[in-house]
């Protein structure tokens, strides 16, 4: 019932940022406000990981502590949109970031999820 659209990644050297976007769209027009967002991000080979989430409606967030003081959420709930500003990214950082939804909560683990969008690739390297 919901789709989720990622943007944003890219290739940056190490101590740079960037910005992804994520956007989430109902299939039948109902609101998201009682959803939380996240994003995860996935070598190949290893597990999901949370690296952040927020709700929609109340603006509350969580993240990992491995981006805590570099990265940071928000959402425009008037757009459907949550983004992610990675400050000082590091090389360990490299992976498919991807964006998921679920109703009702936050979470910041890849299992609490229902809804994913396909991934973007984001690159630190000199």
């Amino acid at each position: 019932q919901v789709q989720l659209v990622e943007s944003g990644g890219g290739l940056v050297q190490p101590g740079g940022s960037l910005r992804l976007s994520c956007t989430a769209s109902e299939a039948r027009g109902r609101s998201l406000d009682f959803y939380g967002v996240g994003w995860f991000r996935q070598v190949p080979g290893q597990g999901r990981e949370g690296i952040s989430c927020i709700s929609m409606s109340t603006g509350n967030t969580l993240y990992a502590d491995s981006v805590k003081g570099r990265f940071t959420i928000s959402r425009d709930s008037a757009k459907n949109t949550v983004y992610l500003q990675m400050n000082d990214l590091k090389p360990e950082d490299t992976a498919v970031y991807y964006c998921a939804a679920v109703w009702g909560k936050i979470a910041i683990m890849s299992y609490e999820y229902d809804h994913w969008g396909q991934g973007t690739q984001v690159t630190v390297s000199s």
